[in-house]
């Protein structure tokens, strides 16, 4: 994918779940070398993934955009960790207002006492 990739979507496509991809992406093929890539681009894929679900908590979204820029200045390696942050910090800029709807719509329901499936009508796999 490299650092300089552009991928197309139309309206349709879940933007949370397609930056969730892209840091699994990330997170599969970190080196190890480094902590900031090795531990951090795989605990960003699991906020991704409580985030795409509605389970992530608000302030995780800001937690995730410091530990982003964090990661991204405490590493050498441009291949992984710099790299995945740009989706996640692009996803949080352009995107905030959505990921808090789908949180507040998983916390509403689940006041309600009812379960949430997932938005179009399937449960998502960790790597679709």
């Amino acid at each position: 994918m490299g650092t300089a990739a552009v991928i197309v979507m139309d309206k349709s496509t879940d933007i949370i779940a397609a930056i969730r991809r892209i840091a699994y992406f990330y997170k599969h093929e970190s080196c190890g070398q480094c902590t900031p890539c090795r531990e951090g681009c795989g605990w960003m894929w699991r906020v991704l993934q409580r985030m795409e679900r509605g389970e992530a908590e608000k302030r995780e979204i800001d937690l995730l955009l410091g530990r982003d820029d964090a990661r991204s200045k405490a590493t050498p390696s441009a291949r992984s960790a710099t790299a995945a942050a740009w989706p996640v910090q692009g996803l949080i800029r352009h995107f905030r207002g959505e990921i808090e709807a789908r949180i507040d719509r998983y916390q509403a329901a689940h006041e309600a006492g009812g379960g949430v499936a997932a938005e179009n009508g399937r449960t998502a796999t960790c790597c679709e």
